[in-house]
């Protein structure tokens, strides 16, 4: 598990944050530019000194104030993917991914240079210099140099930023394959919300130099509390969902979770393939009985576990839907005319639904939004 608790001030600003990952998964620090993501990385690399705490990976303690520890950089072993690549322009891509390989310690080479060749799809690639790359691929390029230094951590700056929404759909599939396959802890710091809800196991919500919540993404993101209707992140859930079937006939794929289904337009997974799902509170509307003769396909009989009134015109309602859970945000005065109460039964009408699954194709729709994982 990474563990990590640092505290730092620096002028009037103060940075004082705990929270613990997971050993294989993705924990995402997330929040606002100035919110102290970037100091918080800087002390689990060993760029910065905390003032106190500790910074722990498993059983090796990277730094702890109180006990004088505090190791260098390189001992520490940590790889680093920035928002730009950084790629040696001098070298080939093969050259630039051999410099980590070679500086790597020989008993710690558990990530072989082909496993990363193939596993980014940067084969074709090696002979070619960096000015001759797309920015996705010196993305893909600086991910597999810093793979190669066999890292026991993986730190990944804002790596999309400088990248456009083309570039940044080819390569968030390879991320999710190195999530899934290699089995790294990796920090993740973004400050938006769609890659957060994409590929992280652990959200870290920041303020101000404080954390304002941590745990399990599917939990936080389902809390009425954080994403009030004045903040730049919209609300919305996370579902997980399995490929049911395809309905050839009207280019439609069936989405099964423990629930119910969801019907969108045709996507490109096989049967049998999970996704995950993020569906926006602004796109679930709410009816006291089951609606007839509707334009949308997606009708869920649901239960009200809180009833939240999130400023003077709305009100925030989370719903659960079998082990699944749903954020609606709607009016007040819909509110308050449809007797919403915690424990009621209502229908949940799902007007759009964002698809973060693997290697989704992205399809046109009026009514459902889709997005590739």
């Amino acid at each position: 598990m990474l563990d990590v608790a640092v505290r730092q001030r620096l002028g009037n600003f103060v940075v004082d944050v705990a929270f613990q990952g997971p050993a294989a998964g993705v924990t995402a620090l997330f929040g606002p530019s100035g919110s102290g993501k970037s100091t918080i990385i800087s002390a689990i690399a060993g760029l910065r000194r905390p003032d106190a705490g500790h910074v722990r990976l498993g059983d090796v303690t990277f730094f702890d104030a109180a006990a004088g520890i505090n190791q260098p950089l390189h001992r520490r072993r940590v790889g680093w993917v920035f928002q730009d690549a950084r790629l040696f322009p001098h070298m080939s891509v093969r050259h630039n991914l051999l410099y980590g390989f070679r500086r790597a310690p020989a008993a710690e080479c558990r990530i072989g240079f082909d496993q990363v060749v193939a596993l980014l799809g940067i084969e074709p690639l090696l002979s070619r210099l960096p000015y001759a790359l797309s920015g996705g691929e010196k993305q893909r390029v600086a991910l597999g140099r810093a793979l190669l230094s066999q890292p026991r951590l993986l730190l990944m700056d804002e790596p999309l930023a400088s990248l456009d929404a083309g570039r940044k759909a080819e390569i968030l599939p390879y991320i999710e394959k190195l999530r899934d396959e290699v089995r790294l802890p990796i920090v993740w710091v973004s400050h938006v919300l769609d890659e957060v809800a994409r590929l992280a196991d652990t959200l870290v919500i920041l303020e101000h130099g404080r954390a304002v919540a941590c745990g399990d993404i599917t939990t936080l993101l389902a809390r009425l509390d954080l994403f009030p209707p004045d903040s730049p992140y919209e609300a919305g859930a996370l579902l997980t969902v399995r490929v049911a079937g395809h309905d050839n006939g009207f280019a439609l794929t069936r989405l099964a979770f423990d629930g119910g289904e969801l019907l969108v337009p045709r996507l490109a997974q096989p049967v049998g393939e999970r996704l995950r799902i993020r569906i926006r509170a602004r796109d679930v509307m709410l009816a006291g009985s089951e609606p007839p003769d509707l334009s949308a396909l997606n009708v869920l009989s649901a239960v009200v576990e809180e009833v939240r009134m999130a400023d003077a015109a709305h009100a925030d309602i989370r719903l659960s839907i079998g082990k699944a859970q749903l954020v609606s945000r709607i009016t007040r005065r819909s509110a308050e005319r449809l007797n919403l109460a915690a424990g009621g039964r209502i229908f949940a009408v799902v007007k759009s639904v964002a698809i973060d699954g693997r290697r989704a194709d992205p399809l046109p729709s009026t009514d459902v939004d889709i997005r590739p994982k």
